[in-house]
């Protein structure tokens, strides 16, 4: 039995490189979605990627889902569905996307997500779930309320949310706008860490999907932003999540048997990913060992 399926992005050019170092999840990025590439791309990756990998997810491209304008809606909603189509041919069983910046900054942020989370889960089918992840500041659509009244929306079967932990991290601490990464990062417990998988399982069905990297803050003005570094140069601390990934994922779901396929996808930059991917999977392990 797996307990959790692992990897991350690639290209098709770079599915040889993941499977060959044992990866079993492959996500197909953003940019492969938003450019001009031809049918028989897509195809050829979910035919090379379902020999080799369990897991099959897809990164909608970066727009916001709400705009005041309705051309700019209707515009960005169109590229959502060309996404979701090319995933379907490459054999994404999951397609993430981040809502993006509030527009309306009122209820109608809310209804207009669920309008588009509904034709996509509609195109999706009965084969592909849609989620969505925790934004990072709450100037940004997706917290954990929202995302419980989307899937009421849109169906708690169809919808789910992918939890990009250390978003969750910065939202939970404030980080996000104080810009105290250092004082988050001594609250980033292992308790803490399971009191977010556990509100993380309660918005998921069929997947418990997570994603993580470490990052670093900078200011733009009176705005704190996010920057992805590799593993060990930035917070938070990869050790107590480590922890409580692996007690979790033993004690709460597999010996529990709750029916959720878990798994983790390493999003930090691509010049270490590989080997970055191979140590955030080692470092939960040898926390998982301890409770096998």
């Amino acid at each position: 039995m797996i307990l959790f399926d692992w990897g991350t992005y690639n290209g098709l050019t770079k599915l040889p490189t993941a499977s060959t170092l044992g990866m079993k999840l492959t996500e197909i990025p953003p940019y492969d979605l938003s450019r001009r590439k031809p049918e028989d791309y897509f195809e050829n990756y979910g035919k090379v990627a379902r020999e080799a990998f369990t897991t099959i997810t897809a990164h909608a491209p970066y727009y916001n889902v709400v705009s005041t304008s309705r051309a700019v809606q209707e515009t960005t909603t169109r590229a959502f569905l060309v996404a979701l189509q090319r995933a379907k041919l490459a054999g994404a069983q999951i397609f993430n996307l981040h809502l993006g910046w509030r527009a309306y900054m009122d209820h109608r942020d809310l209804e207009e997500a669920g309008q588009v989370l509904r034709r996509l889960a509609e195109e999706a089918g009965p084969d592909t779930v849609v989620s969505v992840e925790v934004p990072y500041t709450r100037r940004m659509l997706g917290l954990w309320d929202e995302i419980r009244e989307l899937r009421q929306m849109v169906g708690e079967d169809r919808l789910i949310v992918s939890v990009q932990l250390e978003n969750a991290w910065l939202l939970e601490t404030g980080a996000s706008e104080t810009g105290d990464f250092e004082g988050a990062n001594s609250r980033a417990t292992v308790d803490f860490w399971k009191d977010l998988l556990r509100r993380a399982m309660e918005l998921s069905s069929g997947y418990l999907s997570l994603r993580f990297s470490q990052v670093i803050g900078f200011a733009i003005g009176r705005r704190i932003l996010k920057k992805r570094v590799p593993l060990g140069k930035g917070y938070p601390d990869l050790e107590p999540l480590a922890q409580a990934l692996a007690e979790f994922m033993v004690k709460e779901v597999r010996e529990k048997q709750v029916p959720l396929r878990m798994h983790l996808i390493y999003t930090g930059p691509p010049e270490t990913k590989y080997r970055d991917t191979i140590t955030l999977y080692a470092e939960v392990m040898k926390q998982a060992v301890k409770h096998l």
